[in-house]
């Protein structure tokens, strides 16, 4: 059998009808091959739990066809009838997953005993996709009685609804704020040269990341920052207000009727986490690890910014970045429109894909191929004279665009059918990137490592980022460390005078991050909270969402809120539900991978091998934590991070 080749996309100016046609290949077409099959599995008895598997893998792998390109093309085509199609098409996807989970025949059929399992000759990764194929029947409510299983249906057909509505109202947000244009005193000049004063005076900033941060980090002006910082955190508001409300009321009608203690217990089960109370006591276990120091960094925040406004008695989200900033300058002498003339976005690219190759020993080619979209890049990445798959670089901002940064899948991996395909989404400037923003690269392009490497097997339910979620995040923490070291920085961050960053910068930027980590560390706990709290009790209302986010802002948080309602644009809730928490879990992880590397010599191929087999390239065949101890010859612990973060 030759390898199955990648996919083949029309050209970004194809137009509608084309787009349209292929779109329909890729998702009504892949549904309707699942319902053949399904027919034929009911029909034509297999024989055995082996051919049941089999032809099961063939059901999951079309479906994850479909739901990946309505996924993707939803949030990143520029035409809105694809993006509409693509929408309808997610709707059909998650209608069909419903359907196939309460399918009590499908389960009878996947349900053996344990004798008749062995004399089908099951592997323990067949048995696996087993188990986990009869404990997501037996979530999805398949054993209920069929007026609760209609009920669950119907849930399902509307938090799917419920989710598009709330990332739609984010995405299609087009709201601007209007300043003089003395108030973009302290923007890098690029930067104020790329906003031009309109027919009225007046400068616009989107809220669009390479607008927003900027802005916060370096306005000098309080009454822009505040204007800039209150629009960003009112984004999708009141229109979110309703559909948060409903989502969060219709997930805990889902979970207690399938007989949990609220959706957090629902959800965490099949997590590292394992329990919804567990989820609590993490949250509280960093914010009082993290206590000490974040209301060190507060102290130190609010006397630098009394030097400026003598009144002032709290820190609030409008200062907080920009007089980090200032103290980056002022105590470490890091001057963030300094550093970021080192890293000119054509060579960041360039260099995250040569430290990356270097490291796991991949090469891409770049490959000319149409996209949706011109800025789009593409490479084929292969291991030696393997091929691994494809990846799409889509980095710039754009109208109606999905606005923050993720990992999309185009195709799972499975040998024989196909190789993995993964599209990068970010929102960066086109021309000098804050390092900020390089950190969050390499993140962004550990998920799609992941993808790539874990993308060679035979089932699809284990293919790439298939493992706990409380576990995905921590790939990408870990490569998050090459960007803060010297000496692979120094292969591409180059000024435009040919000058390196010198070795000394980078120690103070590494300095200078570690001041607030706690503060940080106390936020991401606010937003965990937030994730956990809503779902564990649903807010009634606009209000009582308001109440319970400005509650736990004062709980956990070092910030005092202004008059946002953040919670509205806070996508996580629709994607992590109740797990926002996995971040700071997987960075738990994350700092103890990192301990096995050694700080040298970030590039010794033993270990990066070993990383990368160990971990990356098993996708889901085993849980997270045998994976880890796999690779780190003991069980994962707590002491890296709390060195870390006491350092």
């Amino acid at each position: 059998m030759t390898d199955p080749e990648a996919l083949t996309m029309p050209a970004s100016d194809a137009g509608t009808e084309a787009w349209s046609a292929w779109l329909t290949t890729r998702t009504t077409d892949q549904l309707r091959t699942v319902r053949d099959l399904v027919t034929r599995l009911k029909s034509d008895r297999p024989r055995g739990a082996s051919d049941v598997l089999d032809r099961w893998n063939r059901i999951n792998l079309a479906l994850s066809n479909a739901a990946a390109a309505a996924s993707l093309f939803q949030q990143v085509h520029p035409d809105a009838a694809i993006r509409e199609q693509a929408e309808q098409a997610q709707i059909e996807v998650s209608n069909l997953v419903t359907d196939l989970s309460l399918d009590r025949e499908i389960y009878d059929l996947i349900v053996v005993d344990d004798a008749e399992a062995r004399s089908s000759g099951l592997d323990d990764e067949a048995e696996r996709v087993r188990n986990f194929a009869l404990r997501d029947f037996r979530r999805a409510g398949v054993d209920r009685e069929p007026e609760i299983r209609d009920r669950i249906r119907a849930i399902n057909e509307r938090m799917t609804e419920l989710g598009q509505e709330f990332e739609r109202n984010v995405r299609d947000d087009t709201t601007t704020v209007r300043l003089r244009p003395e108030q973009l005193d302290g923007l890098p000049q690029d930067w104020v040269d790329a906003h031009p004063v309109g027919d009225d005076g007046l400068v616009a900033v989107s809220m669009d990341y390479p607008d927003v941060i900027p802005m916060l980090q370096f306005a000098t002006d309080r009454e822009a920052r505040v204007a800039v910082h209150t629009a960003f955190a009112n984004r999708a508001w009141p229109a979110n207000d309703a559909v948060l409300v409903e989502l969060l009321d219709l997930r805990q009608e889902l979970s207690t009727m399938l007989g949990y203690d609220g959706w957090p217990a629902y959800d965490a089960e099949v997590k590292m986490i394992e329990t919804g109370a567990a989820i609590g006591s993490f949250i509280d276990k960093i914010s009082k690890a993290a206590e000490a120091s974040a209301l060190r960094d507060r102290d130190i925040l609010i006397d630098r910014i009394r030097r400026d406004r003598p009144d002032v008695e709290v820190l609030d989200p409008a200062d907080s970045t920009h007089y980090l900033e200032v103290l980056r300058r002022e105590r470490h002498d890091v001057d963030a429109q300094d550093v970021r003339r080192y890293f000119s976005f054509e060579r960041v690219r360039q260099g995250l894909l040569d430290v990356t190759g270097r490291l796991f020993g991949l090469t891409y080619t770049p490959v000319d191929i149409p996209t949706w979209h011109e800025d789009v890049a593409s490479y084929d990445v292969s291991l030696g004279e393997r091929s691994l798959g494809r990846i799409h670089l889509d980095l710039h901002p754009r109208a109606n665009k999905y606005n923050h940064a993720a990992q999309f899948t185009l195709t799972d991996g499975v040998l024989g059918h196909q190789p993995p395909e993964g599209v990068l989404v970010c929102n960066f400037s086109r021309g000098l990137m804050e390092h900020d923003d390089v950190v969050t690269l390499f993140h962004e392009f550990g998920h799609l490592l992941h993808h790539v490497l874990g993308g060679d097997q035979q089932w699809a339910r284990f293919a790439g980022v298939a493992t706990e979620w409380d576990f995905v995040e921590a790939p990408s923490q870990l490569l998050e460390e090459w960007a803060w070291d010297h000496r692979v920085l120094a292969g591409f961050a180059v000024d435009d005078d040919g000058r390196t960053i010198p070795d000394d910068l980078v120690a103070r930027m590494r300095d200078a991050d570690d001041f607030a980590k706690g503060l940080q560390a106390r936020t991401q706990m606010f937003y965990a909270a937030i994730s956990y709290r809503f779902h564990q009790e649903p807010p009634a209302d606009g209000d009582a969402l308001l109440a319970v986010s400005r509650a736990l802002q004062a709980e956990y948080s070092m910030l005092t809120p202004l008059d946002t309602h953040f919670h509205a644009a806070f996508g996580h809730l629709v994607g992590y539900t109740s797990g926002y928490y996995t971040y700071m879990w997987s960075l738990v992880i994350a700092k103890d991978l990192f301990s096995a590397f050694d700080r040298d010599d970030l590039f010794a191929p033993e270990v990066a091998g070993r990383y990368r087999e160990r971990i990356l390239e098993q996708g889901g065949r085993k849980d997270a934590a045998d994976l880890v101890e796999d690779f780190l010859g003991r069980p994962f612990g707590f002491d890296s991070f709390a060195d870390w973060l006491a350092s």
